[in-house]
């Protein structure tokens, strides 16, 4: 058999203590509460107030409290893409710019590279032009020097004397040897000196 233990006078004390609290607790909070929910209950009743449906009412509070908050987020969060979406368009405006200042750039060069090439074109027909006549010149020129060569010194000479120096310097340079020499022969010494001297340089 098991002995039971003898209580003390302290544990009877520390038993009494526990169920006092607790019997406190009862007394003094759970009991006045149930008295209380009891007579709102009554007056609810009497005052004709559906409690259950002021329960949903007040339920449903706490949900509109979290949706204004939900609200304000998204509120924020819209204010905050808008603001993303103006610098977006800002720096769209600046690109957009950038580009409309290449594209100016590329027609003026454009323009200019056009200009160039019909320049281009015009001074290589100018060429042709100065090429044509330098033949036809070469040519007038070759059928001069052979007329010139054809007639008698004593005739040629007085002529050429006459000519302006560089004309006839250079007539006289494409003469051959031996007219040339029956040439200068049929000038004056002072004139056939000078054009020697010039033929030499």
């Amino acid at each position: 058999m098991k002995r039971k233990k003898n209580k003390t006078p302290d544990s009877y004390k520390e038993e009494r203590k526990a169920g006092g609290f607790f019997q406190m607790l009862l007394a003094w909070f759970v009991i006045p509460l149930i008295f209380a929910i009891a007579v709102l209950l009554i007056i609810a009743k009497v005052a004709d107030v559906n409690v259950v449906d002021k329960a949903k009412e007040w339920t449903a509070s706490v949900p509109a409290f979290e949706q204004k908050k939900q609200d304000s987020s998204t509120k924020k969060d819209k204010k905050v893409l808008e603001e993303r979406v103006v610098v977006m368009k800002e720096e769209l405006k600046q690109k957009e710019q950038q580009l409309m200042d290449i594209q100016e750039d590329l027609k003026k060069s454009n323009s200019k590279n056009e200009e160039l090439t019909i320049a281009q074109e015009k001074l290589q027909a100018e060429i042709l032009v100065l090429k044509r006549t330098n033949d036809d010149s070469k040519k007038e020129f070759g059928q001069l020097v052979s007329t010139f060569e054809q007639m008698s010194a004593k005739s040629a000479a007085p002529v050429i004397t006459k000519m302006d120096d560089a004309q006839a310097l250079q007539l006289l340079s494409q003469m051959k040897a031996n007219t040339l020499a029956a040439v200068l022969e049929k000038m004056s010494p002072e004139d056939a000196a000078k054009y020697t001297a010039l033929l030499a340089k």
